[in-house]
C-alpha cells in the first residue's frame, strides 16, 4: 500500500508541482535557496502554511513597490560554517571572502526588507518577515556577524586580494630586492659577446621555481652551474649558473616566508570567525529563509498572480476560481471553478478535448502553489481553503514493468487516495471508471464516491458515465457540470458550466475526425435504440442555461449602464461646486484688493492728520474719501441686485420658452452712471450709439434690434448693449454700513494658520505676506502656511525671495506631498 507521502510527492510529479518550484528557485541569488526551494513541497500544516503565505505577501508588496531593491549575488557558505569549528582548518582566501560578502550583502537584503516593511531594526530575524524557529537572532545580525565581516575585510579586499599588510610588506620588498639582483646577475651573460652566442636566447627561463639559462648544447660546461633540464630535441640544455643559485636559493626562501606568514594570517582570521560560528550560522539560516521568500515573491510578481484569500464565514468552504490560467501552458485559456454552499463534490463531464483534464490540473496545481506561498495567475476574488492533503488520479499509467493495465494502474491510486484522504484533502480523479465494462466501471466510480462523501473529502471528477450524471442529482453536496462545447464549429470553449451535466458528443466529434458518415449514422441508431431522453433533458438544460446566462448579461449591462450614469451625475456636481469654489475665491480677492487699497488710502490721511494740522481742506479729503468708499459698496450692492433681477429674468424666459425683452431705453441716460460689460465695470454714459441685431431675444412681434451706448470707462470709451449696462443706484443708508465695515477690517488683522495667496498678483501676495508675518509675531504665533500653487513659477519664487529677505523669518520649506507639495510652503518665525 502506497503511503501518504509517497502519494504525495507522486501527485506533484502528476500535476507537475518541481516545474513551479525550478521556475521560482530561478528567481533567488542564492544556490542555497534555489536548491531548497527546488527540495521544498506544499507546506500540509494549516498554521505553517498561514504564516508563508503572510512572509510571502509582504515580500511580495515590497519587491513591487520599494526602490532599491539589492540583487547582489549570495555566495554559498553553508559548507564552511562546520569547517571553521573544527581545530586546525585554515580557510583559503576564497572561502573567507565568500562569508565577509554573504554578512555583507545578507545584512544589505535584511535592512532593505527591514526599512520597507515598518519593522525596527531591532527585529531583525524576529519580525513577521524573518522570524525563525530556531532562535531570535535580532542581536547576532547587528554585532556577533557584522564584527566577523570586519575582522575578514581588514585581511582580504572585495576582489579576494591580499590587503598589503606591514608584516607581507616588508617580505614582498626583500623578495624585490633579490630578484632585482638575480636579474642584474643573469643579465651579465646576455651582455657579453663570449656568452651571447653560447644563449639559444638572451632571455632567461623559469624552472621549478628558478632562474636558469637556455644554453646551446655544444657549449655545455662553458657555463658552470647546474643542469635543470634538456629539452626534447637535445639541443638546449637549462642551466643554473653558479653565480645566481644563491640569489634563487634566497628568493625561494623568502617566498616561503611570505606563504608561510599568510598561512599565519589566514589561521588567525579563521579562528576570530570561529568565535562567532554559531551566530554566523544562524544568520545564514535566517538569510537564506528570507532569500527563499524573496524568490517565491519575485516568481509571484513575475506571473502577474494574486493571492487567494481564505473563504469568509458567510462563504462557509467556498472554492472559487477566477479566470485561472494555467501557469505552465504558453496560451492558457482562463477557466472559473466554483464550489460554493455545501457543494463538497463536482462531477464534469462533457467531451474529449473539452478541457476536462486541464481543469484538474490547474485546481490542483494552483492548491498547491497556494499552500507554498506562491501568488496565482488568477482574477481578485478567489477562494482556496486549505487542504491537508492533495491526491490526483490523472491521465493513463499502464505500466509494463508491473504487468498492469490501464484500469489496474488506475484502481491501485485510487486505492491509495481512498486510505489517505480525510475531510481536508482534495481529490482529483480524472476519468473515474474507465478502461473497463462501462456498467461495472460505473458501479465501482458510484462507490468510490459514497465512501469519500462519507469522509466529507472535497472532490472534483471528470467521466463520461452516463449514470454518474444521474448520480449528480441524488446525493447531498454533489454537483453536476460540464465544459461548454459549440456545436456549430465542433470546438470546445474551456468553459465550466455549474448545474448541468455535458454530452460526450462522440458521434459529432467521430464524424469531424473523418470518420465514415454510414458507421455515424449506424452508431447513431444503436443509441436511439436503448436511450432514453435523457440526452434531450441535458439538451434543454443546457439551452436554459445559456439563457439565463444571456439574461444576466443583459441585467450586467444594464447596472453598468446605471453606474455610469451615477457617476457622470456626481461628476457633474463636483464640477459645479468646483466653480462655485473659484466664484467664491474670486469674490474673496476682489475684497481682499479692496481692502487693501481702501487701508492703504486711510493710512495716508491718518499720517497727514497727525504730521500736520487739521484743516478744512485735510478734513474734506477724508470725508470725500469716506464718501466714495460708501459709493463704491452701494454701487457693488446695486450691481450684485441687479445681476440678481437678470438671472431671475433668464430663469423665467428659459422655463416659458422665449427670450425677453431688453430692459427699457429710458431706464439709461447720458451721464448715468453704469456698470458695463460681464465684468460690472464702473463707467459713465457719453452718448448713444448704432442699433444692433438682437442676440437670441425676442418680442411678440418677432426679433428685433436693441439700442447701445458709448460707455466712458477710466480714458477708455467703449460700446455696449443696453442688455450689458446696469445703473449704478445710490443709497445713502450703505455708507454708514460701509465706514464701519472699514474700521472693522482695520482692527481685527490676526494671523491665520494657513494664508493663501492663489490668484494674487505678486506685490499683492508679498504685502499679504508682509501682514501676516507681523499679526503672527504679535500674536505668539511661531508657524504658519502659504498656499501658493504651482503655476508657473512666479508667485512661489516671489514668496521664498521674499522669506528669505525677512529677518523675522527663521525657515522656511515645502509641504509634504500629500499636504500640497510645491504648491504649499511652510513658514518658522524666529
Amino acid at each position: 500500500m502506497i503511503n501518504r507521502h509517497v502519494l504525495a510527492a507522486k501527485t506533484q510529479i502528476l500535476l507537475e508541482y518541481p516545474l513551479i518550484a525550478e521556475k521560482t528557485a530561478a528567481c533567488a541569488l542564492s544556490e542555497e535557496a534555489a536548491a531548497l526551494i527546488k527540495d521544498s513541497s506544499p507546506v500540509y500544516d494549516a498554521r505553517e502554511a498561514q504564516i508563508l503565505k503572510a512572509k510571502v505577501f509582504k515580500l511580495f508588496t515590497i519587491v513591487n513597490s520599494a526602490p532599491g531593491e539589492p540583487r547582489s549575488w549570495l555566495p554559498s557558505i553553508g559548507f564552511l560554517l562546520p569547517r571553521i569549528e573544527t581545530s586546525g582548518v585554515v580557510l583559503e582566501l576564497d572561502e573567507a571572502l565568500a562569508i565577509g560578502l554573504f554578512i555583507e550583502r545578507g545584512e544589505e537584503l535584511k535592512k532593505w526588507v527591514i526599512n520597507n516593511s515598518g519593522a525596527s531594526s531591532g527585529e531583525c530575524c524576529s519580525d513577521k518577515i524573518l522570524r525563525s524557529d530556531t532562535a531570535n537572532t535580532a542581536d547576532v545580525c547587528a554585532s556577533g556577524c557584522a564584527a566577523a565581516a570586519a575582522e575578514i575585510f581588514k585581511i582580504i579586499d572585495r576582489e579576494g586580494n591580499m590587503r598589503d599588510l606591514p608584516v607581507l610588506r616588508a617580505i614582498k620588498k626583500r623578495i624585490s630586492g633579490l630578484e632585482k639582483d638575480l636579474k642584474n646577475a643573469v643579465s651579465q651573460y646576455a651582455g657579453k659577446d663570449e656568452y651571447r652566442r653560447m644563449l639559444q636566447s638572451p632571455l632567461p627561463s623559469q624552472r621549478d621555481g628558478r632562474t636558469v639559462l637556455a644554453v646551446k648544447s655544444n657549449f655545455r660546461g662553458r657555463i658552470s652551474g647546474i643542469v635543470h633540464e634538456v629539452s626534447s630535441s637535445g639541443q638546449t640544455i637549462f642551466v643554473e649558473p653558479l653565480e645566481v643559485v644563491e640569489k634563487n636559493n634566497e628568493i625561494l626562501i623568502e617566498k616561503r616566508n611570505l606563504d608561510a606568514e599568510i598561512h599565519k594570517i589566514l589561521r588567525e582570521l579563521t579562528e576570530k570567525t570561529a568565535v562567532h560560528a554559531e551566530n554566523l550560522k544562524l544568520f545564514h539560516a535566517a538569510i537564506i529563509e528570507l532569500e527563499c521568500l524573496r524568490a517565491r515573491a519575485k516568481f509571484s510578481a513575475s506571473i502577474k498572480g494574486h493571492f487567494a484569500r481564505e473563504a469568509s464565514d458567510d462563504e462557509a468552504e467556498a472554492l472559487i476560481l477566477k479566470q485561472a490560467r494555467h501557469p505552465l501552458l504558453k496560451k492558457a485559456v482562463p477557466i472559473n471553478i466554483e464550489m460554493k454552499n455545501v457543494t463538497r463534490t463536482l462531477i464534469i463531464t462533457g467531451p474529449n478535448t473539452g478541457g476536462k483534464t486541464v481543469a484538474l490540473k490547474t485546481l490542483g496545481l494552483f492548491a498547491m502553489m497556494n499552500q507554498s506561498g506562491l501568488a496565482l495567475p488568477l482574477d481578485e476574488g478567489s477562494v482556496l481553503p486549505f487542504f491537508d492533503g492533495i491526491y490526483a488520479d490523472i491521465g493513463d499509467e499502464q505500466s509494463i514493468d508491473q504487468s498492469l493495465s490501464t484500469f489496474s494502474a488506475h484502481i491501485t491510486n485510487v486505492s491509495a487516495i481512498t486510505s489517505c484522504a480525510t475531510e481536508n484533502s482534495l481529490v482529483l480523479l480524472d476519468e473515474l471508471g474507465s478502461g473497463t465494462d462501462p456498467e461495472e466501471g460505473g458501479a465501482i466510480a458510484m462507490a468510490v464516491l459514497d465512501f469519500l462523501i462519507e469522509k466529507n473529502s472535497r472532490m472534483i471528477i471528470t467521466t463520461h458515465h452516463g449514470i454518474l450524471k444521474n448520480y449528480g442529482y441524488t446525493r447531498k453536496g454533489v454537483e453536476n457540470a460540464s465544459v461548454e462545447f459549440d456545436a456549430l464549429t465542433l470546438s470546445p470553449t474551456y468553459r465550466i458550466i455549474n448545474g448541468v451535466p455535458g454530452e460526450s458528443r462522440a458521434l459529432e466529434i467521430a464524424a469531424a475526425n473523418g470518420l465514415d458518415a454510414r458507421i455515424v449514422e449506424k452508431a447513431g441508431n444503436y443509441i436511439k435504440e436503448e436511450k432514453s431522453d435523457i440526452s434531450a433533458l441535458i439538451t434543454g438544460l443546457e439551452r436554459k442555461h445559456i439563457e439565463l446566462a444571456s439574461a444576466e448579461k443583459r441585467s450586467e449591462i444594464q447596472r453598468n449602464k446605471l453606474k455610469e450614469e451615477i457617476r457622470k451625475a456626481d461628476l457633474k456636481e463636483l464640477q459645479l461646486r468646483q466653480k462655485e469654489a473659484e466664484l467664491k475665491r474670486g469674490a474673496v480677492n476682489t475684497l481682499h484688493v479692496f481692502l487693501r487699497e481702501s487701508r492703504k488710502t486711510l493710512e495716508n490721511l491718518v499720517r497727514e492728520l497727525k504730521e500736520g494740522e487739521v484743516d478744512r481742506e485735510k478734513t474734506l479729503k477724508v470725508k470725500e474719501f469716506l464718501n466714495d468708499l460708501a459709493r463704491n459698496a452701494e454701487n457693488e450692492s446695486a450691481a450684485l441686485e441687479e445681476e440678481d433681477r437678470e438671472i431671475a429674468n433668464q430663469f423665467q424666459i428659459a422655463q416659458s420658452g422665449c427670450g425677453g425683452e431688453s430692459a427699457p431705453s429710458e431706464k439709461l441716460r447720458v451721464g448715468m452712471e453704469v456698470f458695463a460689460g460681464p465684468s460690472k465695470q464702473l463707467g459713465v454714459i457719453v452718448r448713444s450709439g448704432k442699433k444692433s441685431a438682437a442676440s437670441g431675444r425676442c418680442t411678440s412681434g418677432g426679433c428685433a434690434s436693441v439700442n447701445t451706448w458709448i460707455v466712458k470707462i477710466g480714458s477708455v470709451k467703449m460700446t455696449f448693449t443696453e442688455n450689458n449696462l446696469i445703473p449704478a443706484a445710490r443709497k445713502n443708508e450703505r455708507a454708514k454700513e460701509t465706514a464701519s465695515w472699514a474700521a472693522e477690517y482695520d482692527s481685527s488683522s490676526n494671523a491665520v494658520f494657513e494664508l493663501k495667496l492663489i490668484g494674487m498678483r505678486l506685490d499683492e501676495a508679498t504685502d499679504a505676506l508682509r501682514r501676516q508675518i507681523e499679526a503672527a509675531s504679535l500674536n505668539g504665533l511661531k508657524t504658519f502656511s502659504v498656499i501658493h500653487g504651482k503655476g508657473s513659477g512666479v508667485l512661489q519664487k516671489g514668496i521664498h525671495g521674499y522669506l528669505k529677505k525677512d529677518p523675522a523669518v527663521e525657515d522656511y520649506y515645502f509641504s509634504r506631498q500629500e499636504l500640497g507639495g510645491f504648491g504649499r510652503t511652510e513658514v518658522v518665525l524666529k
